[in-house]
């Protein structure tokens, strides 16, 4: 037990453990736990969780880690990139300072209007702007001080520049899967009792709550076998 501080700077009791998920958004299984105490902050137990799947569950298909705001941290999108993937994370507005030139999604700007992602090159890991169409009857259009493209590249600050780039469409699509480990929580929660435990020790949960996450996966699984098989005779 003890104390923390939550967003609000107000002190905050707890008592127990805290389960971190990493979950796969389409099949939702379970990737990789971390087990700690109640306190700990989340973004600080994203690290481990990523390492853990680089090294034990090396996917090749995973090509996006997504989070909400509580893992805005620069050590986490670094981490990412060196598994050569890409990071969805939603920035936290109190760790964010105006940026003369762009828009709240780090975009560059134009005197009248701003410049609208077009696409990322994953050879140069640069992501290209485009000059909107309302610029074609700008007057400051052939003035020489606006550019037709605009590239930069996403090293140059991974927390900024995250491709697809931030405030896209394609950003916003892939951020909404994010919400497949808030139901798998429920589910282990409400149907495999994990929100009832009554142990004391850290050791005699730890177990418990690995034993939980295991048998989920587990009927997952045979769940989908039992469903592809009844699929394919439907197709015969």
């Amino acid at each position: 037990m003890g104390v923390k501080k939550n967003s609000e700077g107000k002190n905050v009791f707890w008592f127990g453990y805290k389960g971190h998920l990493a979950v796969g958004t389409s099949s939702q299984y379970i990737l990789q736990t971390f087990f700690s105490s109640g306190n700990l902050n989340d973004g600080k137990a994203a690290i481990p969780l990523l390492k853990g799947m680089d090294e034990q569950l090396p996917l090749q298909n995973i090509r996006y880690q997504t989070m909400d705001a509580g893992y805005d941290y620069k050590t986490i999108y670094e981490q990412v990139h060196q598994m050569d993937q890409q990071s969805v994370i939603a920035y936290n507005k109190q760790n964010r300072k105006e940026m003369i030139g762009y828009d709240k999604h780090f975009a560059p700007t134009c005197l009248r209007e701003h410049y609208r992602y077009d696409r990322f090159d994953a050879k140069y890991e640069t992501l290209k702007y485009t000059r909107p169409k309302e610029c074609s009857d700008c007057p400051l259009a052939n003035e020489g001080i606006c550019q037709k493209d605009y590239k930069v590249k996403i090293t140059q600050d991974l927390r900024k520049y995250t491709a697809p780039a931030r405030g896209s469409k394609a950003w916003k699509t892939i951020f909404k899967r994010r919400t497949a480990v808030e139901r798998v929580n429920a589910y282990l929660k409400e149907f495999f009792q994990l929100n009832n435990v009554r142990y004391r020790t850290g050791e005699r949960v730890k177990i418990h709550f690995d034993m939980v996450t295991l048998i989920y996966n587990a009927s997952k699984l045979a769940a989908d076998r039992i469903n592809a098989q009844m699929n394919q005779q439907l197709a015969a």
